[in-house]
């Protein structure tokens, strides 16, 4: 399982996001987005749609981002497009956070971080989403194996979706509210990892700037939301202040709205990472 020639998830984050810029891209094959590249609803419109983003996308971005349950609805054939998708998106250079946000107790948390974090797992990607609802505690099989390989969780703290707002923005027995308690454990598990730790999480770029102290996270900031959700590139620094740096803003439909053409998609996410390294680097 373990890989000791492997960097940590920090580091290799670093690293691309210094040779590639800071953005996410989604490989969200939405039935709209399939119609709308006059693709119908089948395994090989999926298998089309994915790897033409693949091509479009995985020498261009530092991270490609698969929802995998657009993958799952078509069964053993839609899982073996995304095997292929994580694989030929990693051989292209771009890291694949695969986006399951996984949550359970115990051995099923084992059997979930082996199937999607194991070094010889056919689904084996660079980083997975995680859900931390059952307890922060409950990922600690997920964060261990994770840490051994040399990859990556992103934990939902404070999501861009209305519905997560009353129990995200509750107050938990810490006196802060339950987001930022997430973001508190997380900064626990990333503590004295340079140059930042393998534990991530997940605040959407449309939060209040107020909701959140990052400043002890030492850890990436998965920030969806960008384009079709609201938030701009500008709106960033006013969201993440001191944290942008370590903030990877992730987009999905915005870039896959201008396929089906691999010229389309390639530029349109050029110009949003281009737009996003202007950001960080003012």
């Amino acid at each position: 399982m373990t890989d000791p020639l492997r960097a940590g998830f920090g580091q290799r984050l670093a690293d691309s996001v210094r040779a590639r810029g800071a953005l996410c891209v989604g490989i969200d094959p939405h039935p709209s987005l399939l119609h709308a590249w006059d693709l119908d609803e089948t395994p090989q419109s999926l298998e089309r749609f994915a790897m033409t983003a693949v091509e479009a996308l995985a020498g261009e971005v530092a991270v490609l981002k698969p929802q995998s349950a657009f993958f799952e609805v078509y069964g053993s054939a839609g899982v073996a497009v995304l095997e292929r998708t994580i694989r030929e998106a990693q051989q292209a250079g771009a890291l694949v956070l695969l986006d399951i946000k996984r949550g359970d107790i115990g051995s099923t948390m084992t059997a979930y971080a082996m199937a999607y974090l194991d070094e010889h797992a056919p689904l084996a990607s660079d980083a997975i989403t995680v859900s931390p609802y059952l307890g922060y505690g409950s990922l600690a099989p997920a964060i261990g194996i994770a840490e051994q390989t040399g990859r990556g969780v992103f934990v939902l703290a404070r999501t861009s979706n209305p519905e997560g707002a009353g129990l995200q923005q509750s107050i938990h027995g810490s006196g802060d509210s339950v987001a930022q308690y997430v973001v508190d454990s997380a900064a626990e598990s990333n503590a004295g990892a340079e140059p930042m730790g393998h534990v991530g999480v997940v605040a959407g770029a449309t939060i209040r700037p107020e909701e959140l102290d990052f400043s002890r996270l030492n850890g990436p900031i998965l920030a969806p939301g960008l384009g079709a959700q609201g938030a701009t590139v500008q709106s960033l620094r006013a969201v993440f202040g001191a944290a942008l740096p370590n903030v990877l803003p992730a987009t999905a439909r915005d870039v896959l709205r201008h396929g089906p053409t691999v010229d389309g998609l390639r530029s349109t996410a050029r110009r949003v990472r281009d737009e996003v390294t202007e950001l960080l680097q003012g």
